[in-house]
């Protein structure tokens, strides 16, 4: 696993295990979501980062993949031919960009990247904007709490991570995609899948001693340091 892949707590694509472990204890993660997309979907990965493309034409070849990001963070050559489309932009045209997509998506996925950006709440409205009748929102973000928890190389306390900007309201979120005509079918301000935790509970001896994040999100659970949602556009 690569440093910057264990920093956001993201498996490298290679790396069996802890997708497994995911796919079995994290029943509404990131990967459980992209496995449960319709075949030939179209997916709009916004915030594409840790070689994401890869991961996912790894997982799910079948469907079209556009990554779009503000700049190749952690992404390597082989990841970017990978994807169907892969667009970048400046980050005061994230959101504009974004909506040149509108109506086209079977599905957006924005994992952790509401965080990093100048104006989330226009970043989300034009995430939302672009799903089809019927298409999936996967959001995740460090909850607002973490702004408190403990400080951990690989980002425990919301300000670990310099890049991030200001801890997304969940209230708010919350209120805009019900706002926008959305369907929540699952959300978790605080994100704790009980064998994750359990696993965190055992390994945060070692994780506070060493100031450094367990595995495969365990410390992540252990905390809920996530928040997450899973929403639908309904059909018309």
């Amino acid at each position: 696993m690569s440093e910057t892949a264990l920093k956001e707590g993201i498996p490298a694509p290679r790396d069996n295990v802890p997708r497994l472990l995911h796919r079995w204890a994290k029943k509404r993660g990131r990967f459980t979501f992209v496995d449960s997309l319709p075949a030939k979907s179209t997916v709009l990965d916004i915030g594409c980062g840790n070689n994401s493309p890869i991961y996912f034409k790894t997982h799910r070849p079948d469907c079209y993949y556009i990554g779009l990001d503000v700049g190749d963070y952690n992404q390597d050559a082989r990841s970017k031919e990978l994807a169907d489309e892969y667009v970048l932009m400046e980050p005061d045209q994230f959101a504009s960009a974004i909506l040149r997509f509108q109506d086209r998506a079977d599905a957006v996925i924005s994992n952790h990247n509401l965080e990093h950006c100048d104006a989330p709440a226009d970043v989300l409205a034009a995430m939302i904007k672009c799903l089809k009748p019927g298409g999936m929102l996967y959001l995740s973000t460090p909850c607002e709490e973490s702004v408190r928890f403990p400080k951990r190389r690989g980002t425990l306390n919301f300000f670990d991570d310099p890049t991030h900007k200001a801890a997304i309201n969940w209230e708010e979120t919350i209120s805009k995609i019900a706002q926008e005509g959305l369907t929540i079918e699952f959300l978790a301000k605080r994100y704790r899948p009980a064998p994750l935790v359990a696993i965190g509970i055992l390994l945060e001896p070692a994780s506070a001693l060493l100031r450094k994040i367990g595995p495969a999100s365990t410390t992540w659970s252990l905390y809920g340091f996530e928040s997450v949602i899973w929403a639908r556009r309904p059909e018309e």
